[in-house]
């Protein structure tokens, strides 16, 4: 006992005393390969839905959830991976946070569809976000094609960039490396300014994730057996843009799925402009009817945005998408379903929202203005609570599907109650 005592002390002082090289970093992003990605046959929630289930305070919610503690994961149509699904972690919508979402139960995948200088539709959240959601400004051949090109930090003046898919072709996106969403006002050098990740995130799975295009990431989805839900992108540029005005790029963005085969019952399309909609209710009506309207309106007159419900019951649209916010009131010290919430339900709109654990920890988000949980901040205080307020969602506002940047906390809700989205 003691020679193998002796031999181990002495491997682990000779492994510590031997000189390690550093790993090299990647700097170019793996090429998307369709083939070499496996069909994914097992779904693990990891650790964080049952940290979440401990954290609750003793009661039903509590005592249901942990039964399901030991049930077989499973995919759940209930969850839309926002962003891929991986978003707490992962560079958002990169092959990596999609294969995540998926890993962790996502039932559906979302691609936010921006479109190239060249017309080719990719996955991003923004037509004006790769300045701080790729590597785009250490590459100085690309930084040079930045409709706002980086400018440091001087005094009290922060830096800035501007840098828009609409800049570069498909070819130079393709080149690109995602990383996690941030950037360092003070920063005096393009490197310095893509720091600034929030501490509730990380930076562990940031070395190079890959870009995908809307093909890519269609053809992922379907190798994954998993629906569809696109959101087409406000554009940022003026249109018509070399030749394409919003109808032309919102039939090319329908036109994507058609041509891969994809039957419009399985494509939960999106858009925040009202005429989106309204055209493919009129132009391509079996994808309209899937179609999910993102209501902004509530943003800055909530009254309005109720009223408008009638309307869009009466223009024909199905579903409509607003914020978790939108949704949820407070109400003697609990949380209850909005004046939105109870006059959707009352038209028969189908309510599908956005976005679960985008947010900080509630316990910061309960001590600063977060977007998300702004109409109950006073309430939501432990990390538990976003728990109660997936049950409220789910059992009285009565939502259909759920937009989430951790899929597996809302899957393992989901499939604990049977919600089949």
């Amino acid at each position: 006992m003691k020679a193998t005592l002796l031999a181990l002390l002495t491997l682990l002082a000779t492994a510590t005393a031997t000189p390690v090289k550093k790993a090299a970093i990647i700097s170019k992003p793996t090429s998307f390969d369709l083939d070499a990605i496996p069909k994914q046959k097992v779904v693990s929630y990891g650790p964080r839905p049952y940290y979440l289930v401990e954290d609750l305070a003793k009661g039903e919610l509590k005592t249901k959830l942990q039964k399901c503690g030991e049930k077989k994961a499973k995919p759940s149509k209930w969850v839309i991976g926002h962003r891929g699904g991986g978003t707490l972690q992962l560079p958002e919508h990169s092959l990596q946070s999609n294969l995540a979402g998926a890993r962790m139960g996502a039932g559906v995948l979302e691609c936010d569809v921006a479109f190239t200088s060249d017309l080719k539709l990719v996955c991003r959240h923004s037509h004006c976000d790769l300045h701080t959601t790729t590597n785009i400004l250490t590459i100085p051949s690309l930084a040079a094609k930045c409709s706002t090109p980086f400018k440091p930090a001087n005094g009290t003046t922060p830096a800035k960039a501007n840098c828009c898919t609409s800049d570069i072709t498909l070819a130079e996106y393709k080149t690109l490396c995602a990383k996690m969403d941030s950037f360092n006002a003070s920063a005096t050098t393009p490197e310095a300014y893509q720091a600034g990740v929030a501490p509730w995130r990380t930076t562990l799975y940031n070395q190079c994730g890959t870009l995908l295009t809307l093909a890519e990431h269609i053809q992922l989805t379907e190798k994954l057996g998993l629906e569809h839900s696109p959101e087409l992108k406000t554009p940022s540029v003026k249109m018509p843009f070399n030749g394409w005005t919003q109808e032309n790029y919102a039939q090319a963005f329908i036109d994507e799925y058609k041509q891969a085969n994809v039957p419009a019952k399985r494509v939960w399309s999106q858009s925040f402009l009202y005429d989106d909609i309204l055209y493919w209710l009129k132009k391509e009506p079996e994808y309209g009817r899937t179609a999910l309207f993102l209501d902004s309106v509530g943003d800055t007159d909530m009254n309005a945005a109720v009223a408008n419900l009638t309307q869009y019951k009466k223009d024909g649209v199905r579903l409509v998408a607003p914020p978790i916010n939108y949704l949820l009131a407070e109400a003697n010290g609990t949380i209850v379903p909005s004046a939105y919430a109870n006059k959707a339900n009352e038209l028969g709109l189908g309510i599908v929202t956005w976005s679960l654990e985008r947010s900080p920890p509630p316990e910061i988000a309960h001590n600063t203005t977060d977007y998300y949980y702004s109409t109950f901040s006073n309430w939501i205080s432990r990390d538990a609570d976003i728990l109660t307020v997936l049950d409220v969602l789910a059992h009285q506002v009565k939502v259909k599907k759920i937009f989430s940047d951790w899929v597996a906390t809302a899957a393992y809700f989901g499939d604990c109650f049977g919600l089949k989205g």
